[in-house]
């Protein structure tokens, strides 16, 4: 824990973004070096400039290889991009506009030249293709979409992710093919890919302009129930954490005549005014309290009980995550996406009787237990949303969420909104909760512990070296030979996910109040350890100790 955490940002804590935004143009990277390569992790390829793992060649060799992608998928109509307020997001953008422009391929870029949050690039896409009525997946002109941004990654970093047709994202079978090509596109000469160039870029012929901000907030109220918010006079401070949700904000506020707050409207990449996260990095993670602090303090009730909003929400920098704050506290993100689940499915009669809940198998077992009551099915797939976009696209699936606060759901009427994480919905959904029930969340949440009991939960880093993680990521069930965890009979040993059988990459052992589950990092040599227990902190510790003993020895000592 540093020791800043939850402090607001020095000037030394600052990037020099001329710096970050030249080393861009001006670094040449190495493609012998692997840590300088094209990689795609669940969300796109990410790196900083200064690094050498996110620079101009990067960019064109990413987006030419996407151009080559889609040419073999058939995939001939529009293309929508939109990009965040990271720094490198920008030049990317741009760089990315000149490869698409000069192939051919038919560009839409947001009509007000501004910030487009992933939500919003999904919905364009889906719509463009059909949705919610008559979505289509094949055949010509569909259209696909690519997003810049690192999501909630300081702000020295840059990210690039793209979504296929079906309007989420995409899947490793894309993903690992055109990173691929792009590392033999960076080594082979990413020169001589060819580019529109010009400051006119914006008048090319094959560059279009889109409202996605219109098109997405006049959608929201057969998502939401606005009316009920309005009705209710919720108050609701929204801080878009410095990120592209800012301008929707007070848009959503004008057009649903609601109570709404944009709390802190500032674009600015170094994010001066975030308080530092746990270690002392600035990074715009709405679900995690340090970097929360400011608005923590702003709902902490004055001595007459008293806050300034009802609800206060944060997202992330490209607005695919979501913070609630009641008067209580910045909430869990497991404990909200129980309460969100159980409302959802308690007040949407227009979903089908079938629909599904979808989570990850990293996710709080409170939300098994929330929905076995209400007698749901429920679907549990490896981390990366890209699991749960076949069941969205088909209704299949009417919520499907991630612990780290990453989550979507459908329609009023049952159909596709999007198939990637929307966090502006989620905090929406925040107040609509509390109009429609007269409770919070957090008070809701505490209903469901009565019923359902409280559980410790929690995530921490074991080292591990790239052997011993690949070695993780290959087990079987047959490589846990121990029969109880903790005091408790183990009843699982995962190392594919019940809901879907694709593989965890890593593995997972429950009993009837407890699990963990162990990943490797794709970055860092360490493996992530998830663990929760129903029978307190001091249970959990337990668990946790004896996870690394069985992960130790299952690899072998």
């Amino acid at each position: 824990m540093h020791e800043r955490a939850g402090t607001v940002a020095l000037p030394e804590d600052l990037i020099d973004v001329q710096d970050v935004v030249s080393t861009y143009y001006d670094r040449e990277p190495d493609p012998s070096d692997p840590n300088q390569r094209v990689v795609f992790g669940t969300s796109g390829h990410r790196g900083s400039s200064l690094d050498g793992a996110f620079n101009e060649a990067h960019i064109v060799a990413i987006t030419q290889a996407i151009v080559e992608y889609r040419a073999g998928q058939g995939i001939d109509g529009p293309l929508y991009i939109g990009r965040d307020t990271h720094a490198l997001s920008q030049p990317a953008w741009r760089t990315a506009l000149e490869v698409l422009a000069a192939a051919g391929v038919d560009v839409m870029v947001d009509a007000r030249e501004s910030y487009t949050p992933t939500p919003a690039v999904s919905l364009a896409i889906l719509g463009a293709n059909g949705a919610p009525g008559a979505l289509r997946t094949t055949g010509p002109g569909l259209a696909d979409g690519i997003v810049v941004t690192p999501s909630h990654n300081p702000p020295r970093d840059g990210g690039f992710k793209y979504n296929p047709p079906h309007g989420g994202p995409a899947d490793s079978d894309a993903t690992g093919w055109i990173a691929a090509r792009a590392n033999e596109i960076l080594a082979d000469g990413w020169r001589s890919v060819p580019r529109a160039l010009g400051s006119d870029l914006l008048q090319h012929p094959r560059v279009h302009r889109f409202n996605y901000l219109r098109n997405y907030v006049d959608q929201l109220d057969t998502i939401i129930d606005v009316d009920a918010i309005r009705s209710a006079g919720i108050r609701i401070g929204a801080d878009p954490l410095g990120g592209a949700s800012v301008d929707y904000w007070a848009a959503i506020a004008e057009r649903f005549d609601l109570d709404l707050t944009v709390v802190n409207p500032t674009v600015d990449p170094t994010w001066r005014f975030m308080t530092l996260d746990w270690d002392g990095k600035i990074r715009m993670d709405c679900s995690s309290p340090f970097a929360m602090a400011s608005l923590r303090d702003a709902m902490t009730p004055d001595p007459d009980g008293s806050t300034p909003y009802d609800i206060a929400t944060g997202n992330d920098a490209d607005s695919d995550r979501h913070g609630i704050v009641t008067p209580d506290g910045l909430m869990n993100p497991n404990h909200y996406l129980a309460v969100a689940i159980e409302y959802l499915f308690t007040h949407r009669p227009g979903w089908p009787e079938d629909a599904a809940v979808g989570k990850t198998l990293v996710s709080s077992s409170l939300i098994d237990r929330v929905v076995a009551a209400m007698g749901r099915g429920l679907i549990e797939v490896p981390v990366g949303f890209k699991h749960f976009v076949p069941g969205l696209l088909t209704g299949q699936v009417g919520f499907g969420g991630e612990e780290s606060a990453g989550a979507s759901f459908q329609r009023m009427d049952g159909t596709v909104w999007t198939t990637d994480k929307d966090g502006i919905i989620l905090a929406l959904l925040a107040s609509e909760i509390l109009a429609v029930t007269g409770k919070t969340p957090s008070e809701l949440h505490r209903d469901q512990v009565a019923r359902f009991g409280d559980s410790a939960y929690a995530r921490i880093d074991a080292a591990a070296t790239k052997e011993e993680k690949a070695r993780l990521a290959a087990l079987s069930p047959e490589d846990v030979t121990a029969t109880e965890l903790a005091g408790e009979p183990i009843t699982a040993r995962l190392v594919r996910a019940p809901g879907n059988g694709a593989p965890i990459g890593g593995l997972k052992v429950v009993t009837e109040d407890a699990w963990f589950a162990a990943r490797p990092s794709g970055t860092e040599d360490v493996y992530k350890i998830y663990a929760e227990s129903f029978k307190g902190a001091d249970h959990l510790a337990e668990v946790q100790a004896a996870a690394r003993t069985l992960v130790a020895d299952a690899l072998g000592g």
